[in-house]
């Protein structure tokens, strides 16, 4: 694992972006481990983040300019620091889109804010997590439904490793559903292998007793890499 996916995993950590304990998942799974990026939220924060996003699309997409689109609420920051990355450290000139949770009927209408996807455009979503793809299958539908372009890549912050709504892992299901790419920066793997029993800043963020919840949880649920 290289030295900026070490610097990233103890952000999760220290942030509070990844925690560990007993939750419920937007999927309704009980889980020991949750992740979200709205923890995040001081410059020098951001400014990781934004970085291990553009450089997951350069090693994945490469230098060409696509539309990112980052689902309301979250997504809204991701892709804003995602763009700004991109072009700072690699010349990239991506444009952003959002869409709004209620459609407005006034002004300019319509449910999305910033460029208006349309044909020809090549679409890349921006989320943090995704655990058996139904927030996706909302970006996807909703894509579908009042837009155009075509949907290519997903890039997420963690890869949970874990099935879908059938055996395959729900990366794998979205790929095969709707032909797209999904890149992690780092997979749930990754988080727990680094953070296990080490200590950061004089704390311990995984200990053996919650290590053996998750991996209790991944035999229900887990998938390889």
């Amino acid at each position: 694992m290289t030295e900026e996916k070490q610097k990233f995993i103890e952000l999760l950590a220290e942030s509070g972006a990844v925690q560990f304990g007993d939750f419920t998942a937007k999927s309704g799974r009980k889980t020991p481990f949750f992740i979200n990026t709205g923890k995040l939220m001081y410059g020098d924060q951001l400014d990781l983040l934004s970085r291990m996003y553009a450089q997951t699309y350069v090693e994945n997409i490469g230098r060409e300019s696509r539309l990112l689109f980052g689902p309301a609420y979250k997504g809204i920051t991701l892709i804003a620091v995602t763009a700004a990355a991109l072009y700072r450290q690699y010349g990239v000139r991506a444009p952003i889109c959002f869409n709004r949770k209620e459609k407005k009927d006034h002004g300019e209408g319509g449910v999305f804010v910033g460029k208006i996807p349309e044909e020809g455009d090549r679409i890349v979503i921006v989320e943090d997590v995704i655990t058996v793809g139904t927030a996706i299958r909302e970006s996807l539908n909703l894509m579908k439904e009042h837009g155009k372009g075509r949907v290519e890549a997903v890039i997420i912050s963690v890869d949970r490793l874990e099935k879908g709504q059938g055996a395959e892992s729900a990366l794998a299901e979205l790929g095969r559903e709707f032909g797209i790419r999904i890149f992690p920066i780092v997979t749930i793997r990754e988080v727990v292998a680094h953070l296990h029993n080490r200590e950061i800043n004089g704390k311990v963020y995984l200990d053996d007793a919650t290590y053996e919840k998750i991996l209790a949880y991944w035999k229900i649920y887990g998938v390889e890499a």
